[in-house]
């Protein structure tokens, strides 16, 4: 595995495997490597000749008061992960390596990036959709590998990429998670054992509602209420952010059930903010 620290090394080297006809499936992560990651590299493997990783904790996609200095970081470890999971390529470049001192061009989805993480998080999407942007140019991938538990990225780029016809296919890899429901997140880290306990009961609260709605029920009120009582017995450490029934494609909040549906949320345990979310039907 080649390790890469510069923007114009890794356009070379990935213009120069096109030419020779090799795909090239890119796999963008903050690193901090857990079998989340591993998934999405695993499945990167089987789409592409070539496997590139990107490894940059991006400032853009940060707000002030928000972990961009804490956020945990291990490049030696995540090295060798990418190396044993099939990355032809690791990019860990600087964050001048991608932004100009004068850097002023942004590229965002205003209208979905508005929703769900973007009301507390309002740079959130913006630093992401500006970032993927430069990835999908430096890489020209064919594939980008993205984790559904980010499922409002993952929707945000995916209309990013329909609306500027960036040549790229995104793929979504299933929600990695712990044997007790908690979804894998580089910032568990931050949890205590206390909080760790009580975090599975967020992914429990989602599969409650997704049971509900097999049973029939379609009012998202009915559904957010459900667990919101079951977090007030259940999860009292967490603090919610937001929790809300949404149309799986465009992100908007439902009042009843007649599309495929999820519910997303939002929960801050401690110093972690948690996010996760489930397809109701």
């Amino acid at each position: 595995m080649q390790t890469i620290n510069t923007a114009k090394s890794l356009s070379e080297q990935c213009r120069q495997w096109h030419k020779e006809g090799l795909t090239i499936a890119l796999v963008p992560t903050m690193g901090y490597y857990h079998a989340g990651h591993a998934s999405l590299m695993d499945k990167a493997r089987t789409l592409a000749d070539k496997v590139v990783v990107s490894l940059f904790v991006n400032p853009t996609q940060f707000g002030p008061n928000e972990d961009y200095a804490s956020y945990p970081r291990d490049i030696d470890r995540d090295t060798k992960i990418a190396a044993e999971h099939g990355a032809d390529l690791l990019f860990a470049p600087e964050p001048s390596e991608l932004y100009a001192p004068n850097a002023s061009t942004w590229v965002e989805v205003p209208e979905m990036g508005s929703l769900l993480c973007g009301v507390t998080r309002p740079i959130h999407f913006r630093g992401v959709c500006t970032v993927c942007t430069k990835l999908f140019m430096l890489t020209q991938a064919d594939y980008a590998v993205f984790g559904n538990k980010d499922w409002q990225q993952q929707a945000i780029l995916r209309r990013m990429v329909r609306d500027l016809f960036y040549p790229v296919q995104i793929v979504g890899v299933p929600i990695v998670r712990a044997e007790d429901g908690l979804a894998l997140s580089s910032r568990n880290v931050y949890l205590t054992e206390e909080e760790r306990r009580q975090a599975p009961e967020i992914f429990r609260g989602l599969d409650y509602a997704r049971q509900l709605v097999s049973q029939g029920e379609t009012k998202a009120s009915v559904l957010r209420d459900a667990v919101l009582r079951r977090w007030a017995a259940k999860l009292p450490l967490g603090r919610l952010d937001y929790l809300q029934v949404i149309d799986s494609e465009n992100l908007t909040q439902l009042d009843q059930i007649t599309v495929p549906a999820s519910m997303a949320c939002a929960v801050q345990m401690g110093k972690a903010r948690l996010i996760d979310n489930i397809r109701l039907n």
